[in-house]
């Protein structure tokens, strides 16, 4: 079903969504506090990295394991997108607060280096460098940070280019993911992860990839996929992106 969202202000878009999941909201400690963000590179590329509170004694004192979020940006983008643009420590503190989503790690990579030009910027994100080699960058994060290695605690998201990236790594590693958001996503390739928990798909109706997006739609359907697809006013913005990782993050990990 197609869904029309008309929002003015990032926060009254939250307000309006935190009462429709309150009814199935988890219950968090009332001294629950934001988690904090680390910098860190793995495999040689740049990380942005969010750690619950505590995170530090919590796993060294009681050994906790967390579920593990890749977040990927869009085409010139870098690895602190998600937290300087995307508002991802308020959105996370917020979910938090309400007990919308369980606490989790979330890595936020440098996934596409910005070049001087859209062909070379296009070319280098769509060389199949990227996921090829992810991997060994997840098997890396498994090693350094005490998250889940089982694929029913991994989740992987993107917007735009990073939307592409999390369908080509999703297919690469077939089965690693159950929980896949794609956000105003490039869909150079037709392809999809196999019965993956949750495929969601989150766009607006003036956003420049709205057309390639529903012939994307259209071979998923003629190949039997199911999927999630929410379609929201707007462009290629960031105002829809925060929407969709809030819609997105409290149907993963249930």
């Amino acid at each position: 079903m197609t869904h029309y969202f008309n929002k003015t202000l990032f926060f009254s878009a939250f307000i309006v969504f935190s009462g429709l999941i309150l009814s199935g909201c988890r219950q968090q400690p009332a001294t629950l506090q934001v988690g904090t963000v680390q910098n860190d590179t793995l495999i040689g590329v740049p990380c942005c990295v969010y750690l619950p509170y505590g995170y530090a004694e919590r796993v060294t004192k009681k050994q906790e394991v967390f579920p593990v979020l890749y977040l990927q940006h869009g085409m010139w983008g870098e690895e602190h997108d998600w937290t300087e643009k995307g508002n991802l420590i308020g959105i996370m503190d917020s979910l938090l607060r309400i007990g919308a989503v369980p606490e989790m790690v979330v890595i936020m990579p440098d996934n596409c280096p910005s070049r001087p030009t859209y062909e070379e910027e296009k070319a280098d994100a769509t060389s199949g460098e990227w996921e090829n080699n992810f991997a060994q960058f997840m098997a890396e994060a498994e090693a350094r940070y005490s998250i889940s290695t089982e694929p029913s605690q991994r989740a992987i998201a993107g917007l735009s280019m990073g939307g592409y990236h999390t369908m080509r790594v999703a297919s690469v590693l077939d089965g690693q993911f159950a929980y896949i958001g794609m956000f105003s996503p490039a869909t150079f390739v037709h392809q999809a992860a196999s019965a993956p928990t949750l495929l969601w798909i989150g766009i607006g109706n003036e956003d420049f990839l709205y057309d390639s997006l529903q012939e994307y739609r259209h071979w998923l359907e003629e190949h039997h996929y199911e999927y999630t697809y929410y379609e929201s006013a707007g462009e290629h913005t960031w105002d829809n992106w925060q929407d969709y990782l809030i819609r997105f993050l409290p149907k993963c990990f249930r």
